[in-house]
């Protein structure tokens, strides 16, 4: 039977260093492509632009922009993963994130495809593929808005025991969450305007929709809902604690934090615990807890702090909250020693191992 005692997202056995995706958001340019960073050596608060700060990689499928990008890990493969919104904003026109942009048309008739990349080594990654999120197991399809800000974890036992043949010789699987709005099944033209932006759950081994599997609703704070993004921690006493940060997109617009200890976390009826509301408020100009999105959970892999990266929207990007315990909430990273480049948006972070470290340095951008 499999113990459930790592938490996700794994960091490799000789951590080293840290790999960030994110996307730039830039109304006069086709900037809505993948962008990786790499840590100033095991430092997690520098980060040093790979490619000069050019992409690494884009895509050519669907809309052709990509958005809100997250990396993760099967820790049974070592493959890794991005994935990303499936969503192209600018078209060089100036036109984006305003009054005039097409955002009720996004919202209720976007992609349901999410864009995947994989790698077995960081530098050397596959052509892009579509993951149609709105699969259900018995091959219908959910009536889905937009597909947006994904994220996933890696489950050891997802499935049951004993089901391994039916599943590549492993339990395993990725609990995938995203937002979209969830429209009734007779909805199909999505008219109902009382439908609102919920966090979505799924399930696969490889984010292929051979594997996938639409779960249902992960999170519905009876407001729009959206960008959550996770991290689990092993407590002292063994229990493994699961934190996300979520941002409420309703009237009272702000990034909230809960945690719970329930293994099956993505379940119906689990019981998460608040522990933080208005997260980041403070980097803002006017204090506005509605004035930061796209959260990003990582943890340092050589002592107890936990960052969460919070987006200062529209244009100004990441800003860092730290703290050494998380179901104390977080607090503000003022270091005159931080440094990120300016308007590094919504991604996610990764450990590396020394050896990936290494060559992801060497050849700094450069796609095998």
């Amino acid at each position: 039977m499999t113990v459930y005692r790592v938490p996700q997202p794994q960091a490799p056995a000789d951590p080293y260093g840290y790999l960030l995706v994110h996307f730039i958001e830039d109304p006069e340019g086709y900037a809505e492509r993948i962008y990786l960073d790499l840590s100033d050596g095991d430092n997690p608060e520098r980060w040093n632009p790979l490619n000069g700060g050019q992409p690494i990689l884009t895509s050519s499928l669907g809309t052709t922009g990509v958005r809100d990008p997250y990396l993760t890990r099967n820790p049974q493969t070592g493959r890794v993963y991005i994935i990303a919104t499936d969503l192209r904003v600018f078209d060089g026109s100036g036109r984006g994130s305003d009054a005039s942009s097409p955002w009720y048309d996004f919202s209720h008739h976007g992609s349901t495809n999410l864009i995947i990349w994989h790698s077995d080594d960081l530098v050397h990654w596959s052509e892009p593929h579509t993951l149609d999120v709105s699969r259900r197991p018995d091959g219908t399809h959910a009536q889905l808005g937009m597909a947006w800000a994904p994220e996933a974890l890696w489950v050891p036992d997802y499935y049951p025991e004993g089901s391994e043949a039916e599943h590549n010789g492993s339990r395993g699987a990725f609990v995938l969450y995203w937002s979209s709005k969830l429209f009734a099944d007779d909805d199909v033209e999505h008219k109902d305007d009382d439908v609102y932006d919920r966090v979505l759950w799924g399930a696969t081994s490889d984010f292929t929709n051979d594997t996938f599997e639409f779960g249902g609703v992960f999170i519905d704070a009876g407001v729009p809902t959206i960008d959550t993004t996770m991290l689990q921690r092993e407590l002292s006493d063994g229990t493994i604690r699961t934190y996300r940060a979520t941002k409420n997109n309703g009237p009272h617009a702000n990034i909230w934090l809960d945690a719970t200890s329930v293994r099956r976390w993505w379940e119906p009826g689990v019981l998460w615990e608040p522990i933080q509301h208005e997260i980041g408020a403070d980097w803002t100009e006017n204090g506005s807890a509605g004035g930061v999105e796209g959260p990003a959970l990582f943890a340092s892999h050589t002592d107890d702090r936990v960052y969460l990266y919070v987006d200062v929207i529209p244009s100004i990007g990441y800003r860092p909250m730290v703290t050494t315990d998380p179901d104390k909430g977080f607090d503000y990273l003022r270091s005159d020693d931080f440094h990120m480049a300016p308007h590094t948006k919504h991604g996610g972070v990764i450990s590396l191992s020394r050896a990936e470290y290494e060559r992801l340095k060497a050849a700094d951008g450069t796609i095998g």
